[in-house]
């Protein structure tokens, strides 16, 4: 390549990138000229919002559905990627879902499908892509994990301890990494309007009625992760009052954190 060639633009893959925050990210890379990856599991809302984003930047989005529930989805992923010769710049592990309840009473499968996404699907995704990145000396990686990381969380116990361990995990990896040029960031958004609590069924929650904590958009929420990844954010927490909260419950005895954690969840 000669030397006054224009570099390559670079590569993002994004998981749950369909609708919102995932999307939102999308977004922001794209314009910032990045070509993008988006995997989600419903192909039809994919394929729309890569020719969404393709007409609005003029980027490449390629479309690539997987369930990531299903233990194989990630190799077989990352075989999609090599038969396109496609190289992955940054990756946002966006994908992710919750279920409210009691434990005992929540379906068995969709809580082992919940740990499967938020947290297999993830681990394995990274450490099929990282590799590549340090040995390049440059990339991104961006872990969506929750405010709910920083408690334990009754009726949700399942999903907070999967952000729990995603929020640790980055953390541990940003150590690990914090001499080369690879960036890794948490972002750890509050209640955030998106399709999220629907499937999780706190829809009609005091949390997501804004009782407790103003409801973000998660156009903002991408920004303030997208932001903090570019300057080497380990903690990426949107909104004062999320980050008052966060303080508020490491200090807190993990037994009463777990109580307000009961009352906010438990639904009507």
């Amino acid at each position: 390549m000669a030397s006054d060639d224009p570099p390559m633009p670079k590569t993002t893959l994004i998981t749950g990138a369909s609708t919102g925050i995932g999307y939102e990210l999308a977004k922001l890379f794209a314009a910032d000229g990045h070509n993008l990856v988006l995997v989600a599991r419903n192909a039809a809302k994919l394929q729309t919002a890569a020719d969404d984003l393709h007409r609005q930047f003029s980027i490449t989005a390629t479309p690539i559905a997987k369930d990531l529930s299903s233990p194989a989805a990630v190799t077989e992923l990352a075989a999609d990627l090599q038969n396109r010769d496609l190289v992955i710049d940054t990756l946002v592990n966006n994908a992710g879902f919750g279920a409210a309840g009691p434990f005992v009473k929540i379906n068995t499968d969709a809580q082992l499908d919940m740990l499967q996404v938020n947290i297999i699907s993830l681990v394995h995704l990274t450490r099929l892509l990282l590799p590549a990145m340090i040995q390049r000396n440059t990339g991104g990686l961006l872990n969506i994990s929750s405010t709910a990381a920083f408690q334990p969380g009754p009726y949700m116990a399942v999903y907070y301890a999967s952000k729990a361990f995603v929020l640790s995990f980055t953390e541990a990896l940003a150590e690990e990494l914090r001499l080369t040029n690879v960036h890794v960031s948490a972002l750890c958004p509050g209640p955030t309007r998106t399709q999220f609590q629907d499937r999780a069924g706190i829809g009609d929650s005091a949390l997501f009625k804004g009782k407790f904590l103003r409801i973000a958009d998660a156009a903002s929420v991408a920004k303030a992760g997208y932001i903090g990844l570019q300057r080497r954010k380990r903690i990426v927490v949107p909104g004062l009052l999320n980050k008052i909260s966060t303080q508020i419950v490491r200090v807190a005895p993990r037994s009463i954190t777990a109580k307000i954690a009961a009352a906010i969840n438990r639904s009507k």
